[in-house]
């Protein structure tokens, strides 16, 4: 074969073997919930932001999204407040697991009002009427469970207060109302939701309010939960205010995830914050300030730290997070931050 020949061969061979997108990371695994939920439309926000290969993952929820993080299974989630703080001090469903040290938080983002929806025909009015009622409390793993677990045990009842107690997991549930295989359902989400909207369309459903003592107890002795609300009318115009409590969605990451990748999508969010918040009326109300401080007990991310920091949004508390930080890098052998 001639010398020119040859070469030309090995030029087409080269570009046939060489194929950009074969060279391309994997993509950023972003694991929401059920595919129905607030946290699903979100996550393919997220992922919209970004200039990488992305993609939002359904789940079985919260608690078990903060254990495929901690087994590196993933890079980002979206958790509810209250079991983003359980994982990280190794409480309530994470005692076994013990404390996760390498959580980290990236930001919050909206309210989730804890919401109990009922059959009108069941005759319910509030939280003390689902004693011996059929309830669905929510999938193993999720913040829904996770929260009206809480509440339970605030209330003083177990599962035997229940006449039956179920698992259902978010996207099943409203047509489980519906077929009257159950008499309540709850959900920890942001407003409006697909879930809720079809329960009450379909069969004729309500939205009734969850207040007490005992939810007094939660809000006072806990600050991951706030007070909160349902606006009237969201779901059709005789549909009153409803008053309830709930945590925040926010998104975690890992110690161990790339700063710049953090750091990427975080300034992704804020540079087109307008058009990131129109994606959902529940992001509607968001705001940076709260976005980096509420509803986070996790540590921030270096890569977050970074872009708040030029930002000039951080005050000392969270520089002093930094240099831990930079510190826990060190101890490790790691290369410290830029």
């Amino acid at each position: 074969m001639k010398p020119t020949a040859r070469l030309l061969v090995i030029g087409v061979t080269s570009l046939l073997l060489w194929n950009p997108f074969a060279q391309a990371d994997d993509p950023v695994i972003i694991a929401t919930a059920s595919p129905s939920g607030v946290y699903h439309v979100v996550g393919r926000a997220l992922c919209r932001t970004v200039d990488m290969p992305c993609r939002a993952q359904p789940s079985d929820g919260s608690s078990a999204n903060l254990r495929a993080l901690r087994r590196g299974e993933m890079k980002l989630a979206m958790v509810q407040s209250d079991l983003q703080q359980y994982a990280t001090q190794g409480t309530e469903g994470f005692r076994n697991d013990g404390p996760d040290e390498g959580l980290r938080s990236v930001f919050s983002l909206h309210s989730e009002p804890f919401t109990l929806v009922v059959r009108r025909d069941a005759g319910i009015q509030g939280f003390n009427d689902l004693q011996q009622r059929s309830v669905n409390i929510g999938n193993p793993g999720s913040g829904q469970r996770g929260t009206m677990l809480r509440l339970m045990e605030a209330r003083g009842w177990s599962r035997s207060d229940f006449r039956l107690a179920h698992d259902l997991p978010a996207d099943q549930q409203s047509m489980e109302l519906c077929h009257g295989n159950i008499d309540a359902m709850v959900y920890t989400v942001g407003h409006p939701n697909a879930s809720v909207a079809q329960a009450i369309r379909l069969c004729d459903a309500a939205i009734v309010d969850v207040q007490g003592d005992f939810v007094d107890l939660l809000v006072n002795a806990y600050p991951y939960f706030t007070r909160a609300s349902i606006p009237g009318g969201l779901y059709g115009p005789d549909q009153p205010a409803v008053r309830t409590f709930g945590v925040k969605a926010t998104l975690v990451t890992t110690a161990d995830t790339d700063p710049d990748l953090v750091y990427q999508l975080v300034a992704s969010v804020f540079a087109d914050f307008l058009r990131f918040k129109a994606t959902h009326p529940a992001l509607g109300q968001l705001t940076a300030q709260t976005m980096i401080r509420d509803g986070l007990s996790a540590p921030l991310h270096e890569g977050a730290i970074r872009y708040y920091r030029e930002q000039g949004w951080l005050g000392p508390e969270a520089m002093l997070s930094e240099r831990n930080e930079q510190r826990r890098l060190a101890a490790r052998g790691a290369p410290a931050p830029h």
